[in-house]
């Protein structure tokens, strides 16, 4: 493996999406990232959409890590785990409150064998404070994060964002975080242990609109649907799907000018119901009627098109199938394959950031247990009857891996 974090070895211990996705991040660093599941049942990610096994959710969270199946419910999985330690960088965990600390695997503990360890945790409401026991997900997580009210028509209710960033947005914090005290690692020798509530990871995304409707905290800052102002909206396309939609933004004078040359309506700039940022919101149901007149005879991609070419901020509403046929994504290569030994070729989106000097490759997500024999061969210097004896007492999981075309 290649890549700016390298020399960074990393005991994943997470599940689901939002430990994964921080773990993830370092992989596509460069960063050896070791998942540590448990024999036989792995991520319950695995069995996320379709099955029990290496499905789509797992697929998108897990590429360019190892596997390694281990029991830490058992004295001699817990064991091996803390043996391992030294040999790593970074431990990262995001189960439930209480559980590292019942498997007794805590940061105490994991200093003892290794001073230097940087043991990060990702918890809905962290370590402490009064929803410290709680439990919680992507959109409790939003739901407490502000996100939800913010979210939906101004006669509405609030509504749930599409997307996970109360998971992915939390990783990516993390990642961030222990990338820094990495740093300082290797500055000071120090290790240190790094805590993120989703809770508040969340709040990082609202401040725009805490900013702009919020009043310092004393208002509750509205919902406003796709409505932005004037020129600022969602605006229907042919053939008029459940996603052709165009979202156009012209904030600025410059950009209105834009937009009535986009549309090929420079007269509506001498109409005297649009001349001015002030009549443009007096007048906005027949504004919006005249920008609607013209997007509703292109297609989205169209309507984006011109548009841009003219200057306009606009976007084409794409879906989940288009992301993955867009021209644009595919001429910069962001559409990645790579060949799964149960899966075959599957599709996945590249990691955004580019470094000129540090590029990884994608690679593979693992099966379960793919590499227990090496990981524990590698660092602990077990042998195959020691390894076939653990395999049979149930302490490791291993798995016979197709040979990759």
């Amino acid at each position: 493996m290649t890549g700016a974090l390298a020399k960074m070895r990393v005991l994943d211990m997470t599940q689901y999406e939002a430990g994964t996705s921080c773990t993830q991040a370092l992989a596509m660093l460069g960063a050896d990232v070791v998942k540590v599941e448990r024999p036989g049942v792995g991520d319950p990610g695995r069995g996320r959409t379709r099955g029990t096994d290496n499905r789509p959710y797992f697929l998108n969270w897990n590429a360019n890590k190892r596997s390694l199946a281990l029991g830490l419910d058992t004295p001699e999985g817990r064991e091996l785990m803390l043996r391992l330690v030294p040999h790593f960088d970074v431990f990262v965990e995001n189960y439930g409150p209480g559980v590292i600390e019942k498997l007794d695997i805590g940061y105490e503990v994991m200093r003892e064998r290794n001073p230097s360890i940087i043991f990060a945790r990702l918890k809905g409401f962290g370590l402490s404070g009064p929803y410290s026991t709680y439990k919680s997900y992507d959109m409790v997580a939003q739901a407490v994060g502000g996100a939800f009210s913010v979210t939906g028509t101004e006669d509405g209710p609030p509504m749930r964002p599409g997307y996970t960033v109360g998971d992915s947005g939390t990783g990516m914090q993390l990642a961030l975080a222990i990338t820094a005290a990495y740093v300082h690692k290797l500055q000071t020798g120090e290790g240190q242990q790094i805590e993120i509530s989703m809770q508040e990871a969340v709040t990082y995304y609202m401040r725009t609109v805490i900013a702009n409707g919020s009043d310092w905290g004393r208002e509750a800052a509205p919902r406003k649907g796709n409505y932005a102002g004037p020129t600022v909206d969602l605006f229907p396309c042919k053939p008029f799907g459940a996603n052709d939609y165009v979202y156009v933004m012209a904030t600025t004078p410059r950009m209105w000018d834009d937009l009535c040359t986009g549309m090929g309506r420079p007269e509506l700039r001498e109409d005297p119901r649009f001349a001015t940022p002030d009549a443009r919101v007096a007048h906005t149901a027949e504004l919006s009627r005249e920008i609607e007149a013209w997007t509703r005879q292109h297609t989205k991609h169209e309507a984006m098109r011109v548009l841009g070419e003219a200057g306009v901020p606009a976007g084409a509403t794409l879906d989940t199938r288009d992301l993955f046929t867009d021209p644009h994504l595919l001429a910069r290569d962001f559409v990645r394959h790579v060949q799964h030994p149960t899966e075959g070729e599957i599709p996945l989106l590249a990691f955004p950031p580019r470094l000129s000097k540090s590029d990884v490759p994608l690679v593979s997500p693992p099966l379960l247990g793919e590499h227990t024999a090496e990981v524990l061969a590698a660092d602990l210097g077990l042998v195959e009857s020691e390894l076939e004896r653990l395999r049979a007492a149930g302490v490791i999981g291993t798995v016979e891996v197709p040979a990759r075309a």
